[in-house]
C-alpha cells in the first residue's frame, strides 16, 4: 500500500510538469465555439509561462475596467522594441475582437502563436509577431448569440459595441474610448510594419471564405504603396491559393450579382487601415465570409497570418527599405491630399468566384425578395475600381500653432508621438488662420458626434498675439501626415470634423439693440468707409435695406465689438 502511494505521488508529480497540450476551446468543441474573454488571456499567460520565446504584457485600462493586453512571440527570445527595429526585422501587430461577434482572429491567433512557440510553424529570425488577444473587452465581456443575426456561428461571442457603446473600428482618430488611447500607444511604441485587423463581413453571398481589405495603395503612397501594390498583395493571393484558400478583395457591397465588379472600400482613418497608412504602415483587414462554417474561418484566418509571416520575411528588406523611404518623403512632401475619391476609369481584373442572383417569392411577404442561388455558382474574372484620386489637397506649412486650451486635441498629437513645443513667452506672430463660412452637422449622432461636413473657409493672414504656454508643431517629421490629416479642417476626419472645436462656431458675447444702436452710430461716424459700404448693401440688397436687425448686425460683424473667435478655427499655419 505504502508502495502505491508513493507511486501514484510520482505519477501526480509527473503529471503536473508534462507539458500542456494548450488545446483551445475551438479545437475541443470541434470547431463550433469561441474561447471567453478571460479564457482567451489565461490561455495566452500559460503559453507565456511555458515559452520563453512568448512574453505577456499589461497595458492601460479600456473602457471596460480591463487592461488592453499584448503578446509577443520572438523567436530569439529578445523582447527589447529599439533591438527589433536596429536589427532590421519586420515588426507585425495583429489586432483580434474589435468587433467581439466576429471571433475569428481570435481563435486562430491561439492556436497560431501556440504552433509558433512549439514549433509546428517555423518563424524565421527577421520577424516579430505581437498579438492584441482581445481589443474590445467590453463587447467581448457582453456575450449572446443572437445579435450578428447574418453570421453562420460559433454559438455565442461578443457584442459590437464596446464598454461605452461605441464600435471601436470607427474611433482610431478620434479615440473617444480609452481602448483607442491605450492601443495607439501600443502601436506608436512598437512602430509596427505591417498590422493586421481580423474580422468578419457582413454584405454579399459568394463562394470565398476569405477575402482581403488592404491599405488603398494611392493612399499610402510612395514606394511603399508600389511595393504593396505590384508585389507584396500578388504575392499573399498566391500564398493563399497554394493552401487551398482562393483569396478575393473585400466585397464592398450588397445584394447584387457582382459579376459588373466593384470598388475598393474607401478607409479614412477612422478606421484601422486608414489610420495605419498616416504612419506608412501596410494593413491588412482580413475578412471571413460570414455565412461560411465558423470553422473553415478560422481556419483561413489562421492561413493568412501565417501567409504574412512567410512572405513578410521573403521580402523583409523590401518593407523595411520602402517604408523607411516613404517615411523619409513624407517629412519632406509639400503637398497633402485630404480627400479621395474612387477613379471609375480605371480597373483591373480580378479572379471571384460568386452565384447568380434571382428573385424569389418570401415566405414571410409574399412578395419578390431577392436571392443568391447557390445551384448557379460562377467563376470568372470581374472588374475590380482599386484606383483613387485626390479631390481636396492642401499645402503643408512650415508650422501649426495651437492654444493650450484646446487640450483634447494636444492630448491625441502627443499620444501619436507627435513633436511638439510650449512658447516660452507672449509672442506676435504673423499667420495664416482659418474662418468659417458655412458648414453642416449630421442630424443624427454617428458614434458620440454630430459631424460636420460641406464646411466652406475663407483664410486670412494677421498678427496673431499668442500667449506662453501655446503650443506649436514644426512639420517635417515622420508624423506629417497624421497632423496634416487631423489638422486642415477640410481632410475628410479632421478633427474639426469630428467636433473638436465646435465651441468656436457659438458667439459668447452679443449686444443689446438699444444699446448697440449708439456705440454703432458713433463708430461709423469715426469709420466713414464702413458707412460707405453699408450704404452700398443698402442699395443692392432691399430685403437688406428694410431690416434693422441686419443693418446692426452688419456693422457689428465689420467693428472690433465682434469677437474674432467666433467661427476662427484656432489652427493657425506659419507658412
Amino acid at each position: 500500500m505504502q508502495k502505491f502511494s508513493i507511486s501514484l505521488l510520482l505519477v501526480l508529480i509527473c503529471t503536473n510538469i508534462l507539458p500542456q497540450s494548450f488545446t483551445t476551446q475551438f479545437e475541443k468543441s470541434n470547431g463550433n465555439q469561441t474561447s471567453t474573454y478571460f479564457e482567451c488571456i489565461h490561455y495566452y499567460q500559460q503559453l507565456a509561462k511555458a515559452f520563453p520565446t512568448i512574453k505577456f504584457l499589461t497595458g492601460d485600462t479600456t473602457d471596460s475596467g480591463y487592461p488592453l493586453n499584448l503578446v509577443v512571440f520572438a523567436v530569439d527570445k529578445d523582447f527589447d522594441i529599439a533591438s527589433w527595429h536596429q536589427q532590421h526585422k519586420v515588426v507585425i501587430l495583429v489586432n483580434n475582437g474589435i468587433h467581439p461577434g466576429e471571433p475569428d482572429g481570435i481563435d486562430a491567433s491561439m492556436m497560431l502563436l501556440r504552433d509558433m512557440a512549439q514549433g509546428k510553424l517555423k518563424v524565421p529570425h527577421n520577424i516579430v509577431l505581437a498579438i492584441i488577444p482581445v481589443y474590445n473587452i467590453g463587447g467581448s465581456l457582453n456575450r449572446n448569440s443572437y445579435s450578428r443575426v447574418n453570421q453562420n456561428g460559433p454559438e455565442s461571442y461578443g457584442f459590437r459595441g464596446n464598454g461605452e457603446n461605441l464600435d471601436l473600428n470607427r474611433d482610431f482618430i478620434k479615440a473617444d474610448s480609452k481602448n483607442a488611447f491605450a492601443f495607439e500607444k501600443i502601436f506608436q511604441q512598437i512602430n509596427p510594419d505591417i498590422f493586421i485587423d481580423n474580422h468578419v463581413s457582413d454584405g454579399a453571398d459568394y463562394q470565398h471564405t476569405m477575402t482581403m481589405l488592404t491599405t488603398q495603395y494611392n493612399k499610402l503612397g510612395g514606394e511603399i504603396g508600389e511595393f504593396l501594390h505590384d508585389i507584396f498583395e500578388p504575392a499573399l493571393y498566391k500564398d493563399m491559393q497554394s493552401k487551398n484558400w482562393d483569396m478575393c478583395p473585400y466585397v464592398n457591397c450588397e445584394e447584387s450579382s457582382l459579376r459588373n465588379g466593384w470598388d475598393a472600400f474607401y478607409d479614412p482613418p477612422r478606421y484601422s487601415s486608414g489610420y495605419a497608412a498616416l504612419f506608412e504602415t501596410i494593413a491588412f483587414v482580413p475578412e471571413t465570409h460570414m455565412l461560411k462554417p465558423y470553422i473553415d474561418r478560422v481556419k483561413s484566418t489562421y492561413a493568412f497570418m501565417q501567409t504574412v509571416l512567410e512572405e513578410a520575411s521573403i521580402f523583409s528588406n523590401e518593407i523595411l527599405t520602402k517604408r523607411a523611404a516613404s517615411i523619409n518623403a513624407i517629412k519632406h512632401q509639400e503637398s497633402f491630399p485630404l480627400s479621395w475619391k474612387v477613379d471609375s476609369s480605371q480597373y483591373e481584373y480580378i479572379d471571384f468566384k460568386g452565384y447568380d442572383t434571382t428573385m424569389t417569392v418570401s415566405e414571410i411577404s409574399g412578395l419578390q425578395r431577392f436571392y443568391y442561388n447557390h445551384s448557379k455558382p460562377f467563376d470568372k474574372k470581374i472588374k475590380f475600381y482599386n484606383t483613387f484620386s485626390p479631390t481636396v489637397s492642401v499645402k503643408k506649412p512650415k508650422a501649426y500653432i495651437i492654444p493650450h486650451g484646446w487640450h483634447e486635441v494636444i492630448d491625441r498629437l502627443k499620444l501619436n508621438n507627435v513633436k511638439m513645443r510650449q512658447l516660452k513667452n507672449d509672442t506676435n506672430i504673423l499667420v495664416e488662420y482659418y474662418k468659417v463660412n458655412d458648414y453642416k452637422s449630421m442630424a443624427k449622432p454617428y458614434e458620440k458626434h454630430h459631424r460636420n461636413y460641406n464646411l466652406q473657409l475663407s483664410s486670412y493672414y494677421d498678427t496673431i498675439h499668442f500667449l506662453k504656454g501655446d503650443y506649436i508643431i514644426y512639420t517635417g517629421q515622420g508624423a506629417d501626415r497624421y497632423i496634416v490629416e487631423t489638422l486642415e479642417p477640410l481632410a475628410d476626419d479632421s478633427y474639426f470634423s469630428w467636433n473638436f472645436f465646435d465651441a468656436v462656431l457659438q458667439r459668447k458675447e452679443f449686444y443689446s439693440d438699444y444699446r448697440w444702436e449708439d456705440v454703432a452710430a458713433k463708430y461709423l461716424q469715426q469709420h466713414p468707409e464702413l458707412m460707405v459700404q453699408l450704404k452700398e448693401k443698402q442699395k443692392a440688397d432691399q430685403t437688406f435695406a428694410n431690416s434693422e436687425e441686419q443693418q446692426l448686425f452688419f456693422v457689428y460683424v465689420h467693428s472690433p465689438y465682434s469677437e474674432p473667435e467666433y467661427m476662427r478655427i484656432p489652427l493657425f499655419r506659419i507658412l
